[in-house]
């Protein structure tokens, strides 16, 4: 597993309308893959906002993707600004995404779908109601009313690069507005956002040493829900995929004829005699290096044996966790069915008794607490799934949870 130095960073920044915020930050020592190309699916209802795909970093696996998908806004009025890898202080830091009343900067990165690298073309809000721009959202006319056309001169050369500054990064720079935009009062990743990221997390073919740079779910139409009719897969990769190096350890990097087991000093071989004694002498000298030899030989294959064992233990409970994952997914995803299923059947109900517009607002925050909570407690599961424990302890699905290989 390759070798690479990740350490969590906390930055704590004190904000004019918030006392503090923390933001969690991954330093990694090598950038992320090119950015996958794709489409974009169909915005499924009236108030979802675009955010983009990106590379995510696991400690234990690498790089993964989390697909783009359509995010209901926290509130009327918020824009999201992705997140984005910079390079800084020779590490690459992922700085986290946020809502807020207008978009920062997010590195110079073209994202793609309105966000060119600057700002986002691909809707605004008026009135408490969020406007699409046709030229560059796919929105569906036929349940979506709010829309305008306005082509967007894109002056950034596509190259998907998908990280800021370094070798090879965008070289991009937050002018003095961007600057007060990150300082003003916004507002985190939603509960639906950070499931969203945990069921990527557990989606083993959206890992860069899987997929190579080509993730086979590359956008979503709604949070979390990774099969259906309006996922998409990515038509290609951004650009060649360059694994990382991989270290072997130290005890397996030398080969068997160069360890220290075959360097013995010279022992001079007694004279013959006929002396019976003398002969028994000499037989006992030449012994004694071979059994010498023979110990750091024996040791050397116990501890070569010892570290199969490990290893495969390890792939075992790796196999485990990722099972169990993906049947936690499931289950999630009938979840997220069934609840959208009783929302929208409550909504035609409304519409067929003609309720009051405060009935109707009413609901609409019931729907969003529903959704929120359940999404709260999806994550939870998800992270009680991936949270390493002692050999043998259940987690919620009643299985023995595999502890995490130290790598």
């Amino acid at each position: 597993m390759k070798r690479v130095l990740v350490t969590l960073c906390l930055l704590l920044s004190t904000l004019n309308a918030v006392p503090s915020v923390a933001q969690i930050g991954i330093s990694v020592s090598f950038g992320p893959p090119p950015l996958p190309v794709y489409a974009q699916p169909p915005c499924p209802d009236d108030g979802y906002l675009w955010t983009p795909g990106y590379w995510a970093y696991d400690n234990y696996f690498g790089y993964y993707w989390v697909p783009g998908t359509w995010v209901l806004a926290p509130e009327p009025g918020l824009l999201w600004t992705p997140g984005w890898w910079g390079w800084n202080a020779g590490a690459f830091l992922f700085h986290e995404g946020y809502w807020a009343p207008h978009v920062g900067f997010y590195g110079g990165i073209n994202y793609g779908f309105g966000f060119f690298g600057d700002g986002y073309a691909g809707g605004r809000w008026d009135g408490g109601h969020f406007y699409y721009n046709r030229a560059v959202s796919n929105i569906n006319v036929a349940n979506i009313h709010n829309v305008y056309n306005t082509t967007v001169v894109n002056n950034i050369t596509v190259n998907h690069i998908s990280y800021n500054g370094g070798n090879g990064g965008i070289e991009a720079r937050p002018t003095h507005e961007q600057e007060e935009i990150a300082q003003q009062h916004h507002v985190g990743m939603q509960p639906v956002q950070l499931h969203h990221l945990q069921v990527a997390r557990a989606t083993p073919q959206l890992r860069a040493e899987v997929n190579h740079g080509r993730p086979a779910i590359a956008a979503t139409a709604r949070p979390a829900v990774f099969t259906g009719p309006h996922v998409v897969a990515a038509r290609e990769a951004g650009g060649a995929y360059q694994a990382p190096e991989r270290k072997l350890d130290h005890a397996s990097s030398v080969p068997a004829h160069q360890t220290p087991s075959t360097i013995r000093e010279e022992t001079p071989t007694p004279r013959a005699s006929h002396d019976a004694e003398s002969g028994s002498q000499a037989r006992q000298q030449q012994e004694r290096p071979q059994q010498q030899d023979r110990q750091p030989q024996e040791r050397q294959q116990q501890e070569r044996q010892q570290q199969e064992r490990q290893q495969q233990e390890r792939q075992q409970q790796q196999e485990r966790q990722q099972q169990q994952s993906r049947e936690l997914v499931d289950r999630q995803n009938q979840q997220h069915a069934q609840l959208q299923a009783q929302q929208e059947r409550e909504h035609e109900q409304a519409q067929q008794r003609n309720v009051s517009e405060q009935r109707q607002q009413e609901m609409e925050q019931r729907h969003a607490q529903q959704t929120a909570q359940m999404e709260q407690h999806h994550m939870q599961q998800m992270q009680q799934v991936q949270r390493p424990q002692a050999p043998g302890r259940p987690n919620e699905a009643g299985h023995p949870e595999p502890q995490r290989p130290h790598r």
